[in-house]
């Protein structure tokens, strides 16, 4: 019995911090809800730290394994005379960490906390039941030791169903809006392949290497190595301040993802019946990001981390990070009780590409949030790359990376906030001094055109430019002013068509309507669906600013 618990011990995850409980008291005597970090004894704090060690020195020299191999090669150390004594000395190198972590078994194996906790690891994956569950989250550990929470779909020889929705999913996941592709004929279309072979290859090498790392920061190995403590202590403050549920999820494609719920429904306040699903940014995490807007606000909320991003696992290219989303859908109905009437989707900056697919996909959902959000990635990716990379980076985006949130909402007929920094460097293709440059201007403009093409005419899009371009709230309140717009008038057209016709989207109100009606119309919908935020990309949205969007 002594010798198995030790291999658990041995094969056991690192445990970081133990969550009081409500009946639990802390080991030294205190009250307080606050939990403590776990605190290993001599030997396993020291050889953990040498684990550690190597497992850091393992992702430097994956990392830099192109340079490392050319230096190898160039010294002469690639050859069959020199590999069996560097093959020797790995497998020496293998032995000793070997048994390292065996002495670490060891060391886990005389604290008590330890022991207690992978004895209720040990029961609940035995025995999945509420009271184990509960028992298993006053502990933080290493995510992919933890029991899986909802899985929503299942395989069969030919296709995947989401057996809770009834919904056909194709072998790949769920399904995109991808590049229309441009018609040819049988010869062209073969001359076309061979000719651009060397571009996909190049695309492919690049969206799976340096590509992706630069557009989701946030799931490189050392970055996250390096934010670990900040990440333990927000999640340790969600956990015991907000009573947050840690979840593991299953999507599709079978990446596990990572989520936090914090349920405000029993607290009373009308906020809490409404659930908020967040979708971080390309360098957030749950844990830190922008959970903690709708969170002071008192809603419900549920955050997720993207593949690739602390405890989920994959990497976040736009599939995984649809069918990532899809599943803490389906976790939110089926599992968590929310209608989808009662789901807001809030994202910040990149995270707006899975806000639209969500509301593209589940047009039922209430309403939409996008801070700090974009209208396509290829501009953007443009303005960092140098001019002769141009259609390689075309090529490269919209085949690997085709972040077309324009596209997406546009599917979705529910209302809709779109929250533009107005001093944003990350968003804008030539400078926070440029706020005309600012890519939300294009989404908010596209938006307004297919939605209301009559009155987004010439004229009514060079007035929305206008006001978008104003320096200051003073200065735009004065475009605003200058105008006359009578928001009362605006309101009783708008509803007045709609109560006579009870229509989709686009509209065709405005057609019989004269210039300065239609201008007053175009200014009135931009305020509406866009508020300002005087801050830069990465400053926190107070909970002040985060309001339900404007409905009829």
């Amino acid at each position: 019995m002594a010798v198995w618990m030790w291999l658990r011990c041995v094969l056991g995850p690192h445990l970081q911090r133990i969550h009081r409980s409500p009946d639990q008291s802390r080991p030294d005597g205190r009250s307080g809800r606050r939990g403590w970090n776990y605190q290993p004894r001599g030997l396993e704090r020291h050889t953990d730290s040498i684990l550690g060690w190597a497992s850091a020195l393992w992702s430097l020299s994956y990392y830099s394994s192109p340079l490392l191999l050319c230096y190898l090669y160039r010294k002469g150390f690639i050859c069959s005379s020199k590999l069996v004594p560097v093959s020797q000395y790995v497998g020496t190198v293998l032995v000793c960490l070997l048994g390292v972590a065996c002495l670490r078994g060891w060391g886990r194996f005389r604290n008590t906390d330890y022991v207690q906790f992978i004895t209720i690891l040990e029961e609940t994956k035995k025995n999945h039941t509420p009271a184990s569950k509960k028992k298993l989250r006053c502990y933080d550990f290493d995510f992919s030791h933890w029991p899986l929470d909802f899985i929503h779909w299942m395989n069969t020889a030919t296709e995947s169903f989401d057996y809770l929705s009834d919904r056909k999913l194709s072998k790949a996941g769920v399904s995109l809006l991808r590049p229309e592709p441009r018609l040819r004929g049988a010869a062209d279309s073969v001359l076309h392949s061979v000719r651009t072979l060397p571009c996909h290859i190049i695309s492919f090498v690049i969206a799976h290497t340096f590509g992706r790392r630069m557009l989701y920061p946030g799931s490189v190995g050392l970055l996250q190595k390096a934010m670990r403590p900040m990440l333990q202590q927000g999640q340790a403050k969600l956990i015991e301040e907000f009573d947050g549920q840690r979840n593991k999820l299953v999507a599709c494609d079978g990446n596990e993802i990572d989520t936090m719920f914090v349920d405000r429904r029993r607290d009373g306040g009308q906020n809490g019946q409404t659930l908020v699903i967040c979708c971080e940014g390309n360098a957030g995490f749950y844990e830190v990001g922008c959970m903690n807007t709708p969170l002071e606000g008192g809603y419900s909320v549920l955050g997720w981390n993207h593949p690739g991003f602390g405890g989920s696992t994959g990497v976040p290219f736009p599939q995984n990070e649809a069918n990532a989303m899809d599943v803490v859908i389906q976790f939110a109905v089926h599992k968590l009780g929310f209608s989808l009437s009662d789901i807001v989707i809030y994202a910040w900056s990149i995270g707006g590409f899975t806000a639209s697919w969500a509301v593209m996909s589940y047009p039922e959902i209430q309403s939409l949030v996008l801070d700090a959000s974009f209208d396509d990635l290829l501009p953007l990716a443009l303005k960092v790359m140098p001019d002769s990379w141009r259609p390689l980076v075309q090529h490269t985006v919209r085949q690997y990376m085709n972040l077309n949130n324009a596209a997406q909402v546009l599917k979705y007929q529910g209302p809709v906030l779109l929250i533009r920094r107005t001093r944003d460097e990350i968003i804008t293709t030539t400078g926070p001094e440029d706020i005309m440059s600012n890519r939300g201007n294009d989404l908010l403009l596209k938006l307004l055109q297919f939605r209301y093409p009559k009155i987004m005419t010439d004229e009514g899009i060079r007035v929305v430019r206008q006001w978008l371009g104003a320096s200051s709230p003073l200065e735009e309140a004065s475009v605003y002013s200058g105008y006359e717009v009578d928001d009362d008038w605006c309101v009783s057209v708008l509803q007045s068509y709609q109560a006579d016709r009870d229509v989709s989207f686009p509209w065709s109100v405005g057609e019989d309507m004269t210039l300065e009606g239609r201008r007053q119309l175009a200014l009135f919908l931009a305020r509406k669906y866009m508020r300002n935020f005087e801050a830069t990309h990465c400053t926190p949205l107070p909970a002040i600013e985060f309001h339900p969007p404007w409905r009829l």
